[in-house]
């Protein structure tokens, strides 16, 4: 007999307090967040507590952390912004991407190196 997965008995987007945006701007979808300390902050709702407990043993992005935790990434944000606010999660911009390197540079090195030998 399968397991039958238990239904949320909150909504999702009763995780947002009823907010349209978060108190802290800038979130993206790969914001990278990771938990501050070793023990969990004291008076977390369970939502956020779950998010604190999932970023304990390293950081995640922000739409990772929604899919661990099967919320929407929406959702994620407002609980994120929460928990940085109150200094129990850091948050970092994620990586940008790497620009192409120029290819004459790199011919001009490979002959620079060759007339080393």
């Amino acid at each position: 007999m399968t397991a039958v997965p238990r239904r949320r008995m909150v909504p999702a987007y009763l995780a947002t307090g009823g907010r349209s945006r978060p108190n802290t701007p800038g979130f993206e979808r790969l914001t990278v967040l990771y938990a501050v300390g070793a023990e969990p902050p004291q008076g977390l709702e369970h939502e956020h507590g779950r998010l604190w407990e999932l970023l304990r043993p390293g950081a995640l992005t922000v739409v990772e952390a929604a899919a661990h935790l099967r919320l929407p990434v929406s959702a994620t944000v407002f609980l994120a912004a929460d928990l940085v606010e109150a200094g129990c999660l850091n948050a970092r911009a994620p990586i940008p991407r790497a620009q192409q390197t120029d290819r004459s540079i790199v011919e001009r090195l490979l002959v620079g190196l060759r007339t080393l030998r």
